[in-house]
């Protein structure tokens, strides 16, 4: 039956993050740093609005673009929170998750044999969205000196008379590494000059250690050529909800629309509600996860740099990225060894693109005591690898 397969989905490979995250499963005993969840429960203010709207009666669809209610809310908060402005009726769409508003954002603007760009070290799903589409995937590289920022020099030696997207996130997945507003103006103009899109995945946004994020749609010359993507699943720990949300010029959002209301029809309402409240009364939970994910990093990272695995210290999301090339390891027979010989799950940075390599990725998104645990055997590890 394999012949009936996609030509395209068979060059696509299974995800190197629940690769780790299956052989875990059937482990005991693992400290699971592997998969980007927070450990936290959704804001009960959340879970009891929805649970208040089921027993209501309110289980059917709703608008393709989402809930008006919703999309207001969410478009007053990016201007509150971020100064960018998104009409709601025109503008924004609620989606399945960020994974969707991921993929349908690609999916719009990529003809067959168009070659999208993607800052990497990235989320295992923009290349093979890009391959999906038609496109082709180029992968510009991040690197460690640049504490994983995306540089004009290394956009620009990507950039070729077929590039038309460039795809990035930050706070980055994994490395932690932030774009400020010098950085992302010096990307502006060199976007500009060669008449490319963005699509800017902000999920982490409020996970921002160091200042504010800073939003490249803010910058004018980007407004009208910027898909914005956000959600709930990282700040208000909500990644079961499925609910997130692309907000984009009039064009672009008319054509993601197309997509989703073919593949998603809409989000689940219920997930709809539950984002309405986390964005009215979610604020204060939200804020002391986002203090205890700083309290974890400062622990973690210390930690890391004291067993001999240098990490620069993320200035967002909730990833730690630390070199294992003292070690004499590749990053996938580090975070196997590990696994096996340890119980600590983490995921080779390789997998994650060419600049990757020679990393894991680490999600602290777990307690301060588990992650102390998991030093003390990464040390462990470490004694008996010399």
């Amino acid at each position: 039956m394999r012949d009936f397969v996609s030509a395209r989905v068979r060059a696509i490979p299974p995800s190197g993050i629940r690769k780790f995250f299956d052989i875990a499963q059937t482990m005991e005993d693992v400290i699971s740093l592997g998969v980007g969840e927070p450990d936290f429960v959704t804001p009960w203010c959340v879970c009891e609005a929805s649970i208040y709207s089921i027993e209501q009666g309110s289980t059917a669809y709703t608008s393709n673009k989402g809930t008006p209610q919703l999309r207001g809310a969410i478009s007053r908060y990016l201007d509150t929170r971020f100064g960018t402005c998104y009409d709601p009726d025109e503008e924004v769409i609620v989606t399945c998750g960020v994974s969707e508003a991921a993929d349908i954002a690609i999916r719009a603007v990529t003809d067959p044999g168009d070659e999208v760009l993607v800052a990497e070290p990235s989320y295992v799903s923009y290349t093979p969205c890009v391959s999906l589409a038609g496109g082709v995937p180029v992968t510009v590289p991040c690197r460690a000196e640049d504490e994983f920022r995306l540089t004009a020099d290394a956009l620009m030696e990507r950039i070729t008379p077929r590039t038309k997207v460039l795809v990035a996130n930050f706070p980055n997945n994994p490395t932690g590494g932030v774009m400020p507003e010098a950085d992302w103006r010096a990307i502006a103009d060199i976007l500009v000059d060669h008449d490319l899109l963005l699509i800017s995945d902000e999920v982490y946004a409020e996970l921002t250690y160091d200042g504010d994020h800073f939003s490249p749609a803010k910058i004018p010359e980007l407004r009208d050529r910027t898909i914005t993507l956000n959600g709930f699943s990282k700040a208000f720990a909500m990644t079961g909800w499925r609910i997130g949300y692309l907000c984009a010029p009039p064009a672009l959002a008319a054509a993601a629309l197309k997509i989703h209301q073919y593949v998603a029809l809409c989000a689940p309402v219920m997930g709809q509600v539950a984002a309405y409240e986390a964005l009215r009364n979610g604020e204060a939970e939200k804020d002391a996860m986002v203090q205890e994910y700083r309290l974890r990093r400062n622990l973690f990272v210390d930690g890391l740099n004291k067993l001999g695995l240098a990490c620069h210290l993320p200035k967002g999301a909730f990833y730690a990225f630390p070199s294992i090339e003292s070690t004499g390891m590749t990053d996938t027979e580090f975070a196997e060894s590990l696994l096996y010989e340890q119980h600590v799950a983490v995921v080779p940075g390789s997998v994650l693109g060419p600049s990757g390599a020679g990393h894991v990725r680490c999600a602290y998104a777990v307690s301060r005591d588990n992650l102390k645990k998991a030093l003390s055997r990464m040390g462990v590890f470490l004694e008996s690898a010399k």
